[in-house]
């Protein structure tokens, strides 16, 4: 069934040889969205966004940002901030490209993902995108923060194609588009421990038994 999935990556390359944007996973059978990954160039790109039907960004960096409120409708009620609703749904989690991140941090991780795909707004003004599309999960380079994020949901939310952690890395890297001879370092050794262990919490979570 792997081998039978599309690949909407587009063509256009950034300096590190990776697509601006690439579609990992078209249609979830879940949440009947589809799931992109890129680095800073895709997710800073609306317009390759819109283009793309992505509503939501999450932003696994902690060293990368993005100002999607469109400038001329901005709420604003002090002079030097802006704020207001974005052109996207932006979630952020906010992670280290290595060491330093509390394991707990990557199973957070993994319920900002769902929870991007899950949360229900209410229908007021205060909450305008309420659209629901594909979903975007980034870091700096896309090659190693979100690679490792998408793995772990994948293989926690379809076990029964992704059986092992190691699979749903392997599986991403390839949509990614990652060469082969890098696939040592990307994405790192020590998210993908931190995965396998927020892994093993996720499912005793879900079984009831934490």
């Amino acid at each position: 069934m792997l081998d039978n999935l599309s690949d909407a990556s587009t063509t256009e390359k950034t300096s590190s040889e990776l697509p601006r944007l690439s579609l990992v996973y078209p249609k979830h059978p879940t949440y009947g969205v589809d799931i992109f990954i890129s680095g800073k160039e895709g997710a800073s790109d609306l317009e390759l966004l819109r283009k793309s039907g992505i509503t939501t960004v999450v932003n696994c960096a902690v060293n990368l940002d993005f100002n999607f409120v469109d400038q001329p409708k901005l709420v604003s009620d002090h002079r030097n901030s802006i704020h207001g609703p974005g052109e996207i749904r932006y979630y952020k989690i906010g992670l280290i490209d290595g060491d330093g991140n509390p394991d707990t941090q990557m199973l957070a991780a993994h319920y900002i993902l769902r929870a991007a795909l899950e949360q229900v707004l209410p229908e007021k003004p205060s909450y305008p995108r309420r659209e629901r599309g594909g979903v975007l999960v980034n870091c700096r380079g896309g090659r190693s923060r979100s690679v490792v994020v998408v793995s772990l949901f994948l293989h926690l939310t379809l076990p029964d194609q992704f059986e092992t952690l190691e699979r749903a890395i392997d599986f991403v890297r390839e949509k990614r588009e990652i060469p082969k001879d890098e696939w040592y370092k990307a994405p790192k050794p020590v998210l993908a421990a931190s995965a396998e262990r927020a892994a093993g919490w996720a499912r005793a979570i879900e079984s009831g038994k934490a």
